[in-house]
């Protein structure tokens, strides 16, 4: 039996918002046109990082499945969390270096959580961020240097990582004031969760596909569902 003082403290967390009725909104991502076939990795550079792979490695600039499944996909919240205010998590959220490929290719965490950016293969990786509202940075990590800690102060919709030492490695990170956010896996499915009944935008990014907004609306007893289709923007036509 719940006591009564729990329930009183329940009653109010409820009241600011940190419990909510917990709705969902799921769904797909899918590309629609002509699978491009990845270009492999050359890296005879490093033979440390290529014999890690037992496999050819390629390119991920868009991976889909043989129906359209677009995995790397980053889904968030765009509009809708009014002034909601988030508490940032402890736990960080990790940046792998890993036979020369960052791990994972996409990811996203909350403006002023921990990234820890790890080297597993034992060689020196130069780590380069190149944010356009946040603070740059440059650094070196060697062999010897395992993790490596950096913050970011603002949003932003996404920022590039690429390392100057492997000019083939390229990862994307986004970053947030608010944890409503998910990144597709190879089946193409999404869910963002613990989401309070409302309408809200929600918009996909991808990063050779763009970007693609829905608006959506969670009811007391009924979560949402959105399917997004991305296609490769036209070229521009030649002067």
């Amino acid at each position: 039996m719940i006591s009564r003082k729990l329930q009183v403290q329940m009653i109010f967390l409820s009241a600011v918002g940190i419990i909510s009725a917990g709705g969902s909104i799921t769904g797909t991502v899918k590309y629609d046109g002509k699978i491009p076939r990845m270009k492999k990795l050359k890296m005879d550079a490093e033979p440390i990082c290529s014999a890690k792979h037992l496999t050819p490695v390629t390119a991920e600039w868009l991976l889909a499945g043989e129906n359209g499944e677009l995995k790397n996909a980053f889904v968030y919240i765009k509009e809708g969390l009014g002034n909601r205010e988030y508490p940032v998590p402890e736990e960080p959220v990790v940046l792998d270096q890993n036979g020369c490929i960052y791990s994972p290719h996409v990811l996203g965490l909350q403006v002023g959580q921990n990234l820890e950016i790890r080297n597993s293969d034992g060689i020196l990786h130069n780590i380069h961020a190149k944010p356009a509202v946040n603070k740059e940075f440059n650094r070196a990590q060697p062999k010897f240097k395992k993790k490596m800690i950096v913050t970011f102060d603002k949003p932003e919709i996404m920022l590039p990582v690429t390392c100057d030492v492997h000019p083939w490695m390229r990862g994307w990170i986004g970053v947030l004031n608010h944890p409503c956010f998910a990144v597709t896996d190879e089946s193409g499915t999404f869910s963002i969760d613990s989401l309070d009944a409302g309408s809200y935008i929600i918009e996909v990014w991808h990063e050779k596909l763009g970007t693609k907004t829905a608006e959506v609306t969670i009811t007391e007893d009924k979560g949402a569902t959105v399917d997004f289709v991305l296609k490769r923007p036209p070229k521009k036509p030649k002067n």
